[in-house]
């Protein structure tokens, strides 16, 4: 049996979210040096701290908050009046986290060959998270090529999606540790790393399950590389899918399940293993959708976020409470493409809101939407208007709607209780602290609703911010 969720995994890894920066071959000199090892661009002295970075305020706490995590075309790139609007928007909300991953969405290939480094792309990346105020968070994936098995040289980079999605062989595991050390010296204000991406390379195909092991080896050795720069760093894993099944799959967990399905128990199997088995550990990172891995969202597509409530609370109770983030989570299943259109904003707006909600019920405190990504035109689930014309990146409400609520609930809240009367309670979702209170109408109509001792109106799908 194959990998498990290959289909909607297909769906989340459009081809232009695992390119690089660039793509086109370059001038015929360029591309004959680039095929030397280390080739034009590239350096020896990686690890130097890039830029200004800011000095650490104190030391890092194991949460960051709310946020998203960039994707190739992110507010860095295109016209530069769109690129400045977006980054005078990130910087009003200025401590927003931002995440990057070190190869890929927008990062090219920052160890073409042993020892060559290239980082003019995450740093110009990194250097938009401190121009905008953000927190930034770096996820350590993916691997060059060479430790995959392939070939060296700067421009020989096999950027589709069976290469990136690759790991690094085991006799690499060092190396990328290595790397990932090299990575935490040039941004020393990046007090934050996640290791790996979905065990994106560690699916075992003749035991149809994850290879667990070889994963949690090259956790280690990476967790003990960071720890060897600054014992201050904050390391996270496994970032693990969280996959659910229907409740008649043969791999359905038997203890782990609800009206929005089952876990897989091939996952709960890969996380225990990490679990007893890792180095040491300041967060857990998880991703998944509330949807089953074949779309359904069970009941309903708001009772279906449920899931993130009972898998968070799972974790917790594995981990002995270890501080839980969501590195990635989906609310809307998506097309063959991995476009999710299918939705008007608010109803998308809506199911997100309660999505948090959710994860925070279930003991999260930092979570990164996965920001769609477009080159102009119409972008759904979109954060801020592309930015490849002069009139992009102008604010969307699923902005507005981060932004607040990484305002409102930062990390350390603490929630209050609040009333909702009882013809309200199944289609109201509510998260309140003592001055704040969020209120999501769950119905495709208008309601009156009584919420916190006051009545008042909502339209369908209305997410309402009430104060206390």
């Amino acid at each position: 049996m194959g990998r498990p969720g290959g289909d909607a995994r297909r769906r989340r890894w459009r081809l232009t979210a695992l390119l690089g920066a660039a793509l086109a071959a370059p001038a015929l000199l360029i591309a004959l040096l680039g095929t030397l090892p280390g080739g034009p661009g590239t350096a020896r002295d990686g690890d130097r701290p890039h830029g200004t970075p800011a000095a650490p305020d104190g030391r890092a706490g194991p949460y960051v908050g709310w946020g998203f995590t960039h994707t190739r075309y992110s507010a860095g790139q295109g016209s530069p009046a769109a690129t400045a609007r977006v980054t005078r928007l990130l910087g009003r909300d200025g401590g927003l986290a931002q995440n990057q991953h070190i190869m890929g969405w927008g990062a090219d290939n920052p160890e073409p060959a042993r020892g060559r480094h290239d980082f003019g792309a995450l740093d110009r990346r990194i250097g938009l998270v401190r121009a905008s105020g953000g927190t930034p968070v770096i996820t350590l994936c993916c691997a060059p090529d060479w430790m995959k098995g392939a070939a060296a040289g700067a421009g020989r980079t096999d950027w589709s999606r069976a290469a990136l999605e690759s790991a690094p062989l085991p006799g690499h595991y060092q190396d990328f540790a290595d790397l990932a050390a090299t990575v935490a010296r040039r941004y020393p204000d990046v007090r934050h790393f996640i290791v790996w991406n979905e065990f994106k390379g560690f699916w075992n195909d003749a035991g149809s399950r994850w290879d667990y092991e070889g994963y949690t080896r090259m956790y280690n050795l990476v967790y003990k590389a960071l720890k060897n720069v600054d014992q201050d760093i904050m390391v996270g894993g496994p970032y693990l899918v969280m996959d659910s099944v229907g409740p008649h799959d043969p791999n359905a967990s038997t203890t782990l399940r609800g009206p929005w399905g089952a876990m897989d128990q091939r996952v709960l199997d890969a996380f225990a293993y990490w679990n007893t088995h890792r180095a040491g550990a300041d967060f857990t990172v998880v991703d998944g959708s509330s949807y089953t891995r074949d779309d359904a969202l069970l009941p309903d597509e708001f009772a279906a976020t449920a899931k993130f409530t009972a898998v968070g609370a799972w974790v917790r109770r594995q981990t002995r409470d270890l501080p839980l983030w969501w590195a990635e989570y989906y609310v809307e299943p998506g097309d063959g493409d991995g476009g999710r259109t299918g939705w008007s904003e608010p109803h998308r707006v809506a199911v997100q809101a309660t999505g948090m909600i959710a994860m925070v019920r279930g003991g999260a405190g930092s979570g990164f939407y996965w920001n769609p990504e477009q080159r102009a035109g119409p972008c759904p689930g979109c954060l801020w208007t592309p930015t490849g014309t002069a009139g992009g990146g102008r604010e969307l409400p699923l902005y507005g709607l981060l932004s607040r609520f990484a305002r409102a609930f930062p990390p350390g809240t603490r929630y209050a209780s609040v009333s909702v009367a009882p013809d309200d309670a199944p289609h109201v979702r509510v998260l309140a602290t003592r001055s704040t209170v969020l209120v999501v109408n769950t119905l495709a109509r208008r309601i009156s609703a009584r919420v916190d001792g006051r009545r008042f109106a909502m339209d369908a799908y209305e997410v309402k911010w009430l104060d206390r």
